[in-house]
């Protein structure tokens, strides 16, 4: 029994410790409803869906088979893709965007369909494994008219 409780409590501790408290900054009571779309077995997305959770977010969590087929249906640019896809308040987020930039945007006066950071960089939410190298990185901005914008740069974070 004990070594059952020992093993639930580094389970439990370990979850809690994995994520960078870099991103728990910014954290507001304001409640959003997202749908991310993954792969099963993708634990990274797991992760970025924690982050979401954190920040307040209600998760309705789709495992298909074919993300890409996702991708394509909401207009994800090749060179922008990543890989999970998800939809909060009309915008597709694509990535591991910070829950942050998610929340600064759907409160402007916009016109973006979707938010990207492409491929996976180290350190964003989900891909911040202790150990793991904080790589600089960008959340891209895509507009209506398909124009491509830098909406937030993070370096030394």
């Amino acid at each position: 029994m004990k070594f059952l409780l020992g093993v639930l409590f580094f389970l439990f501790t370990g979850a809690v410790l994995a994520a960078d408290p870099f991103w728990r900054e910014g954290i507001t009571d304001q409640r959003l409803d997202i749908t991310v779309y993954r792969s099963e077995s993708c634990g990274c997305c797991k992760g970025w869906i924690d982050h979401l959770e954190e920040h307040n977010f209600t998760v309705n969590d789709v495992t298909v088979d074919d993300v890409n087929a996702y991708k394509l249906k909401l207009r994800v640019p090749p060179n922008g893709a990543s890989c999970h896809t998800a939809v909060v308040g009309g915008v597709v987020i694509e990535g591991h965007v910070p829950a942050q930039d998610i929340k600064r945007l759907l409160s402007s006066d916009h016109n973006t369909r979707l938010l990207t950071v492409p491929a996976m960089p180290s350190g964003t939410p989900g891909m911040d494994m202790p150990g793991a190298p904080k790589q600089d990185f960008k959340v891209f901005a895509v507009s209506e008219n398909d124009e491509v914008s830098v909406f937030n740069s993070y370096s030394d974070y």
